[in-house]
Formats: C-alpha cells, sequence, structure tokens
C-alpha cells in the first residue's frame, strides 16, 4: 500500500538490497568529504605561501620612460638580487649601515619554457650607471661611471632593475631579493647542498669553517660557502661567482630530483621556505610563481645555463673589471630576442673553458706571478680552483700536469698558452689540471675576436664534485 507520499515500485529480484545502497551512499559521501578536505587543504597551503611573500613596489617612475621593448612577450626576465642588508635576523653577519647586492643576476625563462638561462654581473664592474630618483630614503643616484652594485644602494631596487636594463638593452619583467636568512632555509628545505673542496676552509669572515673533500652543506654552512672570498680559490669575485653559479645548479638539481617533487611534505617545506625567502615586485604573485614552476617541470636540465656576462681586469682602476665587447653585446642581444647559445658559433675547443678547473703553482721566484696568471685564466672562463707554490724552485719548463679523467681538457687550455709542456699522471683520478709555471713561461695566446666561448657558460648538468 502506498503511503500517499512516495510511491514505491515493488521489488524484484534484480533490485539490490537496501544495505547495498546505504554503503554506496556512504562511499559518495566519503569521497565528497575528502575532495572538500583536499580542496580546503590546497587552498590553505595557496594562502599561507601567498602569505608568507613580502612585496615591494617599483614603479614608472623608478624605470624610466625609455625601456627596451618586450620582444618575445611569452619569454620571463626576472632580475634576482642578494642582499647583504644586516639587520634583524642577519645582525649576526655585522652591523652595516644601508643594503647592498652581494648577488646580481638575469634569469630568463624562454617564451616555449624549453631552455633558461641565468646571466651573472660581477658586482666589481666598471659601468655608466643611469639617474635614479630618490625613493624610500635612499638618495637617488647621479648619471656617472661607478661600480654596478651602487645602484642598489643609492636608489634600491628600482635603481638597479633600471640600471640593468639600460645596460644590458633586455626588458626585465620582476624582480626577486632574496637575504641571508632565506637562503639558509632555502638550502635547509632541500636537506642541504653537495659541494667539493680541494683543501679545508677556515673562513673567519664568512664564519665558515669545513674540511677538504666532497660533503653535504647546510643553510648556515652553505651561506658562508657562497659569501666566502679570499679562503677559496684565487680570492676574486669572479671565483666566488663561479662558486655560487655551481652551487645553485647543484640547489636546483636537488629541487627538481624525484625525492624532493614526489615528496609532499619535502616539496611543501621548499615551497615554504622559498616563499619566505623572498621579496618581489607586486606583479609576481603566487598565482604566476605556481604557473611558472608548473611549466618548467620537464625541462631538461641541461638545458638551464649559467653565465657570467664577459669581462676582463681594468687596466684603469685596479681591482676592478669591465665587460668586454662584442661578446657582452651579444649576449645581452641573445637573451633579449629569446634566442639560445646553443647555436652560438666561435667556440674554440671541444671541451669548454667553463668546465676545466686548474691548480697554478708557481715554479719560479717571480712573486705573484701565479695570481697574476690566475687572473688571466679567469678572465678566458677558466674555473681556478687553487693558487699557490711548487715543493721545489726554480721549475725549468711550463708544464701541464694532467689524468686520465682529465685528458680531453688539456688541448684547450694548451690552446690557450703561448707554451707548455703535458705530462700525464697515471694513478691521478681528478679531472682537474695541475699547471705548473716554469722559467720559461711566456704568458697566453691573445683572444681572437670572434671567440664566443665566453658567452655559453656551463649546464646544470655540470658536476663540480667529479672533477
Amino acid at each position: 500500500m502506498s503511503s500517499g507520499l512516495v510511491d514505491v515500485p515493488p521489488s524484484d529480484p534484480g533490485t539490490p538490497p537496501r544495505r547495498g545502497r546505504r554503503w554506496l551512499r556512504w562511499v559518495i559521501a566519503v569521497s565528497v568529504t575528502v575532495v572538500l578536505l583536499v580542496a580546503g587543504l590546497a587552498v590553505g597551503v595557496y594562502a599561507r605561501l601567498t602569505g608568507n611573500v613580502k612585496h615591494q613596489d617599483v614603479t614608472a617612475d623608478d624605470l624610466g620612460a625609455t625601456r627596451p621593448p618586450k620582444v618575445a612577450g611569452t619569454a620571463m626576465n626576472i632580475l634576482v638580487v642578494g642582499s647583504d642588508q644586516r639587520d634583524g635576523k642577519n645582525a649576526r653577519y655585522g652591523r652595516v649601515a644601508g643594503e647592498r647586492t652581494d648577488t646580481i643576476m638575469l634569469a630568463h625563462v624562454s617564451s616555449k619554457r624549453d631552455n633558461a638561462m641565468v646571466v651573472s654581473f660581477p658586482r666589481d664592474s666598471v659601468v655608466q650607471l643611469p639617474a635614479c630618483r630618490a625613493t624610500a630614503g635612499l638618495p637617488g643616484q647621479q648619471a656617472h661611471l661607478g661600480m654596478i652594485n651602487e645602484s642598489f644602494n643609492s636608489g634600491g631596487i628600482g635603481c638597479t632593475w633600471k640600471t640593468i636594463e639600460s645596460l644590458t638593452g633586455i626588458h626585465i619583467d620582476h624582480f626577486v631579493k632574496v637575504d641571508f636568512t632565506g637562503f639558509k632555509g632555502i638550502v635547509d628545505a632541500v636537506g642541504g647542498v653537495e659541494v667539493c673542496l680541494p683543501e679545508p676552509v677556515n673562513d673567519k669572515k664568512a664564519l665558515l669553517h669545513l674540511p677538504a673533500g666532497r660533503q653535504t652543506l647546510a643553510g648556515e654552512q652553505a651561506l658562508g660557502y657562497v659569501r666566502a672570498r679570499y679562503s677559496l680559490g684565487d680570492g676574486s669575485d669572479i671565483g666566488r661567482i663561479q662558486r655560487q653559479q655551481m652551487f645553485i645548479a647543484s640547489m636546483v638539481k636537488k629541487a627538481m630530483s624525484g625525492e624532493t617533487l614526489t615528496d609532499p611534505a619535502k616539496l611543501l617545506s621548499l615551497l615554504d621556505a622559498a616563499t619566505k625567502a623572498i621579496t618581489t615586485d607586486r606583479g609576481l604573485t603566487t598565482g604566476i610563481m605556481r604557473d611558472l614552476a608548473s611549466s618548467l617541470q620537464g625541462l631538461d636540465i641541461g638545458k638551464l645555463r649559467f653565465i657570467t656576462t664577459p669581462w676582463h681586469y681594468s687596466l684603469t682602476q685596479p681591482g676592478r673589471v669591465e665587460w668586454v665587447e662584442p661578446q657582452a653585446k651579444r649576449l645581452f642581444q641573445i637573451v633579449a630576442r629569446d634566442q639560445s647559445v646553443d647555436g652560438v658559433k666561435g667556440g674554440q675547443a671541444k671541451v669548454g673553458r667553463s668546465k676545466i678547473q686548474i691548480e697554478l703553482r708557481n715554479g719560479t721566484w717571480r712573486s705573484g706571478l701565479a695570481t697574476e696568471v690566475a687572473a688571466f685564466l679567469e678572465q678566458r672562463g677558466y674555473h681556478i680552483a687553487k693558487v699557490g707554490d711548487t715543493a721545489r724552485k726554480p721549475q725549468a719548463k711550463t708544464t701541464v700536469f694532467y689524468g686520465p679523467n682529465g685528458e680531453t681538457r688539456v688541448p684547450t687550455l694548451t690552446g690557450d698558452l703561448q707554451n707548455a709542456a703535458t705530462r700525464a699522471v697515471a694513478g691521478a683520478r681528478t679531472s682537474r689540471l695541475i699547471l705548473v709555471l716554469g722559467d720559461d713561461w711566456k704568458g697566453l695566446k691573445p683572444l681572437r675576436t670572434d671567440d664566443t666561448e665566453a658567452i655559453k657558460g656551463f649546464d646544470a648538468t655540470h658536476d663540480s664534485c667529479a672533477t
């Protein structure tokens, strides 16, 4: 009999029992609840990450009316600066007034998201600086010839942005600033980064004390490592830039590895640390960063290149550097036009200079010769691992010593030297080359004007620990 409210058709043998229907409703209810919880969690995480990021305004007045045009619409150019601000959580690294840029880089991501470049600008570069307005308590900047990192202290990030655009002709879309504490947090979030040291390091200024050999650095150690200058290599700022680039390459490889991307806890920790570490312009939202990261997930790390603006030591201002033309201009054009350095012709050797590490040993009584030669080799793009003296002096002949793993690198180095003998060391396990300077040292061959090796840099597959 019907209740008059719902007409229930009579059951037939094929109708599922009511218990089965209840089970189905429970499954649906639980599934919907899980979806809502996951969605709520995702929204919560997104809100948390968005709240982590600090923003700073950069206006059209800061950048001026004559900016470079945006040539490639979907390519992205991001100015990256490392701040040495010493207040708040960074006060332990010394109380120094103001804020300077320890590091200036430009990250370029191609329109197709199939390659990327990180171009470093030596902070000791002597360049033509543009006029910048006074802002936020900073005095501003008059147009003059000066060091590239003056712009940040005079006019802040807006002035640095304007300076890089005026020097390179590259349209910059966004900026990212990272301070000491933020950098440490990112390194810790990826579980540390592996480096290799040819000898122990004890650097009180950089708060760095490390043994020789292969090791994984945590945040505090990593900060000392990328900031150290005089206790590693030949003590130059260029050597520090090379070390920073290799460190970032190693960190990117680890961050993009399966062990990070497939572990939700590690991934969230990395995203949390990264967003806490940075200050950006307001246009670089968390949504844009998320979309950019998503589009780069399939990027081959062999297509991520690290390049230092071609340079040479200044003849008029000792200790400063000047950019080499036409190579620097060619590099900037490639970035501005969203091209790749892979197709650049003019490389002079099978193994690029940027992939070769050299130990220099002075076998003569000429004081400072090894340091002088190290500077010239750095200008060509070589990495100087160590500078010292031979155990016995004098050495008659200039000689390149190499092991089986370094044999393919020898022609590149000897091709740049006026004279050098070569000697294999059968038991050596390193690919590093040892250049002993003898009494017959004649210097380097002149660099050809069509030599474009400097603008190719090295890719993120480069393993400093393999050398």
